[in-house]
């Protein structure tokens, strides 16, 4: 039983390149809130966070790089190889994260909490869980990920894996082992199979019906089974400039939720976001041209605002086209205000735009929450 009376807790887990963080989000389609304790432990450290200081103390300013922010690369070498160096960050790092951790699982809504978690299962984070799932991949396909997605040689690559705790051994503690080497839907079935089995059947969620003039708007989360619809919608939008296909959608789930606007049961809108490190990002929003702008964005927004908010995000950031950022009075009508990445100032909401941003795209942007996860203390 965990920690969290009420809660139930996946504690997920797996070595680096093994694709937790896809299992994290299906599982976030399908209605747990998830927690990548990971990135957590980066925000720990950066400017004005609880431990930025306590890791300058002990390592000395040389690791600041701009902005006299703490440069993640240069701390990774110094306790990439030093055992000592590595405790003695995580000795700072961890107790932070773990007090971030019992405040996001007690302020969250869902009873299905994922903790995603590289070394969950070698301190004692794995005991505040109720059932503990590994992903997993043959080692090659882990060389290869690392290779190809961070341009990692061949040796480092390697390097990185053999310092991690064995994949066998997490294994050998799994409750659940997704074998994620394979296509998005082989892996969707596996983790649909493995929830069926250990969490209690969850309520679809329920569609929210406006009545408009025109008819009857309804907006919803999309589930994965719309894939082929979704499909046709953005290749019928586009006009053929984007032709994706069921497997594309089903892929992208992996990395995002949509929200789908209908009128009399007809697609009309679509919108592509994602809660990452508690701070909101939309980045795909098509429209057909007979729904008035600020109708739909009011709707839409409306629901990925308080999905959000249910996620504990602190801030949304909208990426938008210029044309579509020219109307002004809407965005200001919903809260939202032009910004440049450098005018964020906080340091996960600038990374956030920074990874999302496109060329050509104007940042839009609204605080969603005061009370931040990791201010100082």
């Amino acid at each position: 039983m965990s920690l969290w009376p009420g809660k139930y807790v996946i504690g997920l887990t797996g070595n680096i390149a093994t694709g937790k963080s896809v299992v994290r989000k299906m599982l976030g389609h399908l209605g747990a809130y998830g927690i990548d304790a990971d990135t957590l432990s980066h925000r720990a450290i950066d400017k004005g966070a609880p431990g930025y200081q306590k890791v300058i103390d002990i390592f000395g300013k040389w690791i600041l790089g701009t902005n006299d922010e703490i440069n993640r690369e240069k701390l990774g070498r110094l306790v990439f190889d030093n055992p000592d160096a590595l405790k003695a960050l995580e000795d700072i790092v961890h107790p932070i994260v773990r007090v971030a951790i019992d405040v996001l699982v007690r302020r969250a809504e869902q009873k299905v909490i994922v903790i995603e978690a590289i070394k969950l299962l070698e301190g004692d984070l794995y005991k505040a869980c109720d059932t503990i799932w590994v992903a997993n991949v043959p080692q090659q396909l882990q060389i290869s990920r690392l290779m190809n997605k961070r341009n990692m040689s061949r040796d480092e690559a390697e390097r990185r894996i053999m310092v991690q705790t064995p994949q066998d051994e997490k294994i050998k503690n799994a409750h659940v082992v997704i074998e994620n080497d394979g296509t998005f839907e082989n892996t969707w079935r596996q983790v649909v199979a493995a929830w069926r089995t250990l969490i209690p059947v969850m309520e679809a969620p329920v569609k929210r019906p406006i009545e408009v003039p025109a008819g009857e708007i309804t907006v919803h989360r999309a589930r994965p089974q719309e894939a082929e619809e979704i499909a046709r919608f953005i290749e019928k939008i586009t006009q053929g400039m984007r032709r994706p296909t069921r497997s594309d959608v089903m892929a992208a789930f992996g990395e995002q939720a949509y929200m789908v606007l209908t009128l009399d049961k007809k697609m009309v809108g679509l919108l592509g976001w994602q809660v990452e490190n508690l701070v909101t990002r939309v980045k795909d929003i098509l429209l057909v041209s007979k729904i008035p702008l600020g109708h739909a964005m009011n709707t839409l927004m409306h629901e990925v605002e308080e999905a959000s908010k249910q996620l504990q995000s602190e801030a949304c950031l909208l990426f938008v086209s210029p044309r579509m950022a020219n109307h002004q009075r809407i965005w200001k009508t919903l809260g939202y205000e032009r910004k440049e990445i450098t005018d964020l100032g906080v340091r996960a909401w600038e990374d956030a735009a920074r990874e999302s941003t496109t060329p050509g795209a104007v940042l839009l942007f609204k605080q969603l929450r005061k009370n931040r996860v990791l201010r100082p203390v």
